[in-house]
């Protein structure tokens, strides 16, 4: 396990380091250039709502098509194994900025980033404000557009149809009746506050929208998405701008853990040299 300050009032980011090329040499503690020493860029990977990059994760970063190089299974601030502040307001762009931080303090670099549901909202966003840091992105299942507050849902959308105190007063429960004893597992471990504001930012958005944010983006993007879904709204458009969408069978929202298979390979092929 790794760690580095991202506030002002000290509150770390943590995540969980699997070595291998392209890892920061010791004399130095920087990254080479993909290829310079036969390794390649550093793969960051960023969890969505309640999740934890570890569980969700690990698996895929290990899988013979994936592993060899350096991978940061990192946590959001207010997540998982990270620090959960209460007076961190866990926008889109605060969570983006305090990964950028976290990469930076772990140098790396020109990173292939993927990113699940929240995880794929903060990564467009990270690539946007910080583009030295994000070479190619990988979006899975990613949220991209503001959705509107639906009460009753599991979700992002359920948990803003809450205002933050009554989340705080009985949201919560009533949130860990509906997302059922998997998800519960990593949501448990976030702070209330980190996860109401979170949900309640990634349902507004962000201006430019996150999808607007990610047609601009000149690195190579891929986006995948489970096929039972059907096309994405706005599909057309993101593969006019050069976004490569797969649709991958067999699974539903948490494509890495319902076809391990298709996710790796699919995921390979989007960040093969």
């Amino acid at each position: 396990m790794h760690d580095a300050q991202v506030t002002d009032g000290g509150a770390r980011i943590r995540w969980v380091e699997l070595p291998g090329a392209g890892a920061p040499s010791e004399a130095t503690g920087t990254t080479g250039a993909v290829g310079e020493t036969g390794g390649r860029a550093d793969r960051v990977y960023l969890h969505g709502l309640g999740a934890s990059s570890g569980p969700y994760f690990a698996a895929s970063a290990t899988h013979p098509l994936l592993a060899g190089g350096r991978s940061l299974l990192v946590d959001l601030l207010g997540f998982g194994i990270s620090d959960r502040p209460t007076d961190f307001g866990y926008t889109l762009e605060e969570h983006a900025d305090a990964v950028a931080k976290a990469m930076e303090a772990a140098g790396a670099h020109g990173a292939d980033v993927i990113g699940h549901s929240m995880g794929g909202a903060v990564a467009v966003v990270l690539a946007a404000r910080h583009p030295r840091l994000v070479g190619r992105l990988v979006l899975v299942d990613a949220s991209l557009d503001p959705v509107a507050p639906a009460p009753g849902r599991p979700g992002s959308s359920g948990i803003a149809a809450y205002t933050e105190e009554e989340f705080l007063a009985g949201g919560l429960a009533e949130t860990r009746e509906r997302v059922g004893p998997l998800w519960w597992a990593t949501m448990r471990l976030a702070g209330p506050e980190a996860l109401y504001r979170s949900a309640a930012h990634r349902t507004r958005g962000t201006t430019p929208t996150m999808r607007e944010l990610l047609l601009d983006l000149r690195i190579p993007r891929t986006f995948l998405r489970p096929s039972a879904d059907g096309p994405l709204s706005g599909e057309a458009a993101l593969v006019e701008h050069g976004v490569r969408v797969v649709a991958v069978p067999d699974c539903g929202h948490n494509i890495m853990l319902d076809n391990p298979e298709a996710f790796a390979r699919e995921t390979a092929a989007a960040l093969a040299p």
